[in-house]
């Protein structure tokens, strides 16, 4: 049996029906809870656990994975059913990072016949995530940030000349940030820790990042002078290395002080703080995989 906890937003997609359906017609036994608002898939990952469901599948966008990642992180490691994905957002960066069919008869095949696979997800102070947590050190996500600054957040190295003078309206936030052998005084522009590849509706970000190698992959862009601006693109565009400007180096954990409480997203969730310490959980989460992913280290 397995048991689909639906993104309400989307359960009037034909596509979705006609899939929900078919698979009704084979040997298989599909349940299905919607959810209404913020809260209810945390929930109902916990109905599941209580009754035994043994699969659950999220069916929605970034956020409803995230969510329903958090309901299982906080249950016991023994009661954590497998979780697979139905890809239904806009950007589905995780998923797509993954190659999980992006239709949804074919997500809900493999989700149906797919093999688990153990997996890290990220413990972020009391709330947890699968695949990035973005923001940082003085990086405004909000909703009068300009889209051109939105987009270099998500990683898009192509913006960063178009970027440039934006970043005049957005003071460089200080702090501090700390990892295994990493420990700086810093003036940065964004900071990501990954768990995942992908973010920003396609854009890579850790292009070397595995979800099952029990190491984050951080990325940090210091503050810099206009002029340094052509290095700062090739620095962002080169992710094998640290340069000048840009930082990238793989850590178990990461603790950071800003100087003041900041934005951080966690899969697109915000999440502020002052103080915020992530952690991976190794292999937490039985997560179904298309054969040959090419997010695990095999």
């Amino acid at each position: 049996m397995i048991r689909i906890i639906l993104n309400g937003k989307k359960a009037d997609l034909n596509e979705v029906r006609s899939a929900i359906s078919l698979l009704r017609n084979e040997p298989t036994t599909v349940e299905v809870r919607v959810t209404w608002e913020h809260g209810d898939a945390e929930r109902l990952v916990q109905e599941a656990s209580q009754e035994g469901i043994q699969r659950i599948v999220a069916a929605g966008g970034d956020g409803t994975l995230n969510e329903v990642v958090n309901g299982m992180a906080k249950l016991d490691s023994n009661k954590r059913p497998e979780l697979a994905i139905l890809p239904l957002g806009t950007a589905n960066d995780f998923a797509s990072a993954c190659t999980i069919p992006q239709d949804p008869l074919g997500a809900l095949r493999l989700a149906v016949h797919g093999t688990p696979k153990a997996i890290d997800i990220v413990q972020a102070n009391d709330r947890y995530f699968v695949n990035i947590a973005s923001g940082g050190f003085g990086a405004q996500v909000s909703a009068d940030t300009p889209v051109q600054l939105k987009n270099f957040l998500g990683g898009g190295a192509y913006a960063l000349s178009a970027v440039v003078k934006s970043l005049n309206f957005f003071n460089p936030g200080q702090g501090r940030l700390s990892a295994e052998g990493v420990d700086l005084e810093l003036s940065a522009i964004v900071a990501v820790v990954c768990n995942g590849r992908m973010a920003g509706g396609g854009q890579i970000l850790a292009a070397d990042a595995y979800i099952n190698d029990g190491l984050l992959d951080i990325m940090i862009i210091l503050a810099f002078p206009l002029i340094d601006a052509a290095q700062v693109i090739q620095e962002v565009r080169n992710p094998s290395s640290s340069g000048k400007y840009v930082k990238r180096f793989r850590s178990k954990w990461v603790e950071a002080w800003p100087d003041q409480a900041r934005s951080v997203n966690l899969d697109g969730e915000p999440y502020k703080s002052n103080h915020i310490r992530f952690d991976v959980l190794s292999e937490a989460i039985q997560l179904v995989l298309p054969k040959n992913c090419p997010c695990l280290i095999k």
